[in-house]
């Protein structure tokens, strides 16, 4: 394969966290364009101040806490209260298994776990205090000269924000998404942009009661703050108080998100919040807008923290075998940040956690389209298009959804599966789709039959399930679309070494937050919005990691990869042979590796099967030279890993439309663009085929 390589983005550097530690106020109306500009900033200031006829002092807690093992006996700054109207899930809870699970539980219902999480058997709702305004003047200093910011926090005090940063843990603890950032570890990237709930950091308690906070925090406060700062953060230093250090952030990933014009304000406050951005404050300019209490962050009710109090005991040995995980629920219920928050909390007790993509339309970790087996080690501080990676193991389905092939789609997670490396001792979260009604009811039953599932966790709104409620009782007479009872499992052989529990733990969570069961309507939170910013998001690793200016994509210097050597497959759609060409051109396609040696007398090789086939990746197929013979090919998978691509697969997964039309640095027409097309001509379109799935017309009595 002749190839100009081009520039790779450089792999982030292994986490040594294993290693080192275990008011609204009334104002004129601004747009959110207008925030990062100084006299505007300026002007906010001053009316912020002119405003304030008293500042208010730091709310601190009147006693320091006991350690958490006596947090059942004396909890200061703590009430038990209901649930709020838009709280991430309700006080139901329910626990169907007949094993001695139940009563495993009423034990540990006693217990606590580490890292600040309470898991006693009645929640404790703990009242968080907000960082806002006067207060935040009061524990936060910023070093203008190295443009960073320290921050004293005391026991759940609490700063939500839009924005990204690095935040660096200098002494004490926080938590964010139930992942624990302790002193000793290193810097964590935080990601709040406008498409998802806004992030919070909040302080927990000191593990050390024993500490001399004022000489500890002294030299750490010196290495980052001038003098008259330190004294000034130093008197507010406590048993209890955590200090963080926040930085502003840019990467490869943000600058060329922003090089969109319609994306320019991803990461600043949506127009709903701009009256509650706090921007006097000594964290503006680092690149992240603190928001007052009107906006609410994540928050876990009583069954959402008893789930997940629940999982991690499970996954901290109490089972025999490692636990298995499997989320289902309708769209929009909070699947995909529960199990963040999950993997989060999970990290805290242990290196890494498996994670088996099942949901083709909001993947976590790839393009849509795609079904992966992943290992991650790093939290998940941020949606999805912030952390694309390359997973272990990589299948690409080519569809938004299964419907056209469910067939496929369940061998391909089959296929996965057994990728898995035998006898790994490692927890695995397994993702579902949100289609629970028909045929997608009837997948979810084959996938807990096929897995050796220990729990399900199933999301709902408005107090009822949208599907049936998935208990082992009720699985034994259910029918799924490969599996019928009293069969376990579709096939034996699948599970001669998997052979899946007898029973399992159902577990279900009300998500009660506002909107709950319906799509965004916000400028970046529709799902055809977010499949766009993970795809970009796929693309920037294209640019260098140095700072400087975007590079367009027809700036890059594309491989040239022979149409002999790779077979070239359209999966989501009947195209004929003539016109394979004309629908791969300037489109997105999935690198993908043939089991067999692929062939050619000299001319293209064509598929007329999808196969199911390990994906490496992803490139922009922005040329064909037919007279040579020749791909033209861009994309980040290292050359290495590309000598073993002997297949371009073409899906429904097209490149956003701001990728051809905003192409800087062309003179008349851009190139692959027309207006001149109708789709009213009979062809015009794609013509769908439905594979494995009978239509009710097609159905007889």
């Amino acid at each position: 394969m002749k190839a100009h390589k081009p520039t790779q983005v450089k792999g982030h550097a292994k986490s040594q966290k294993w290693k080192d530690v275990r008011g609204k106020r009334s104002r004129p109306p601004i747009t959110s364009s207008e925030l990062n500009s100084s006299p505007v900033v300026a002007k906010m200031a001053v009316v912020h101040k002119a405003s304030q006829k008293k500042k208010p002092s730091v709310k601190r807690l009147k006693n320091k806490a006991k350690p958490v093992s006596h947090a059942k006996t004396n909890t200061p700054q703590s009430v038990v209260q209901k649930p709020p109207a838009q709280a991430n899930g309700s006080s139901v809870f329910k626990m169907d298994n007949d094993s001695n699970d139940s009563m495993e539980w009423k034990k540990y219902s006693q217990s606590i776990h580490g890292n600040g999480v309470k898991t006693s058997g009645e929640i404790q709702h703990i009242i968080p205090v907000r960082l806002e305004g006067g207060s935040l003047h009061n524990c936060a200093e910023r070093d203008d000269r190295r443009n960073h910011a320290v921050l004293v926090m005391q026991k759940n005090q609490t700063l939500c924000f839009r924005g990204k940063c690095h935040l660096t843990c200098l002494y004490g603890r926080v938590e964010v998404m139930g992942f624990t950032i302790e002193e000793g570890q290193q810097s964590y990237p935080l990601f709040s942009p406008a498409s998802h709930c806004p992030l919070t950091i909040r302080a927990l308690e000191n593990s050390d009661q024993t500490r001399d906070d004022q000489t500890e925090a002294s030299p750490i406060l010196k290495k980052y703050l001038t003098s008259a700062s330190r004294k000034k953060l130093l008197k507010n230093v406590t048993t209890n108080s955590s200090i963080i250090l926040l930085e502003p952030m840019e990467t490869p990933l943000t600058r060329f998100l922003s090089s969109f014009t319609d994306l320019s304000e991803l990461f600043s406050p949506p127009v709903s919040e701009l009256m509650s951005a706090v921007l006097d404050t000594p964290l503006n300019g680092l690149g992240m807008i603190p928001l007052v209490g009107a906006v609410e962050g994540l928050k876990m009710s009583k069954s959402y923290r008893e789930a997940l109090n629940m999982v991690v005991r499970a996954c901290r040995g109490d089972l025999d075998g490692c636990a298995v995980i499997l989320v289902c629920g309708s769209k929009n219920v909070g699947k995909s940040t529960f199990i963040r928050t999950l993997i989060n909390t999970l990290l805290n007790h242990t290196g890494s956690v498996d994670y088996l993509e099942g949901d083709l339309g909001q993947t976590e970790f790839t393009p849509a389209g795609c079904l992966c087996l992943a290992n991650v080690t790093e939290p998940l501080l941020g949606p999805p298009f912030t952390h694309q990676t390359t997973p272990e193991h990589m299948i690409h389905f080519g569809h938004t959804s299964c419907e056209t092939d469910l067939e496929r789609y369940l061998e391909s997670l089959k296929t996965l599966w057994r990728r898995r490396s035998p006898g790994r001792e490692t927890t695995v979260v397994i993702n579902t789709m949100g289609w629970v009604k028909g045929f997608g009811f009837q997948l979810l039953v084959d996938m807990i039959r096929f897995f050796p599932v220990s729990h399900v966790v199933q999301l709902s709104h408005s107090g009822v399930t949208q599907c049936p409620s998935m208990t082992p009782e009720f699985l034994r007479t259910a029918h799924g679309h490969q599996t019928h009872p009293p069969a376990v499992t579709a096939l034996d052989e699948f599970t001669e070494s998997h052979s899946p529990p007898k029973s399992y733990t159902h577990v279900i969570v009300q998500s009660e937050f506002q909107g709950a069961g319906r799509q965004g309507t916000a400028k970046h939170q529709r799902t055809n919005e977010l499949r766009e910013l993970s795809l970009l998001a796929y693309l920037s690793q294209l640019q260098s990691p140095d700072p400087g200016p975007i590079r367009p994509l027809h700036t890059l210097t594309p491989y040239q990869v022979p149409q002999s050597a790779v077979a070239l497959g359209v999966i989501h759609c009947e195209v004929v042979p003539s016109h394979m060409f004309y629908a791969a051109n300037a489109s997105l396609v999935a690198l993908c590796c043939l089991g067999e040696k692929v062939s050619s007398k000299g001319g293209p090789v064509l598929l007329s099967q999808a196969p199911i086939c390990p994906c490496v990746g992803f490139g922009v197929l922005r040329g064909i030279d037919l007279a040579r013979g020749l791909y033209f090919l861009l994309t980040p998978v290292d050359p290495s890993i590309l000598r073993n691509v002997n297949c371009f697969l073409l899906g429904a997964i097209s490149l956003p439309s701001c990728i051809l039309t905003t192409q800087p640095g062309f003179d008349g027409e851009m190139p692959y663009i027309t207006k001149d097309y109708s789709f009213d001509l009979t062809g015009a379109g794609k013509l769908r085929v439905f594979k494995g799935l009978t239509r009710p017309s097609q159905m007889g009595n």
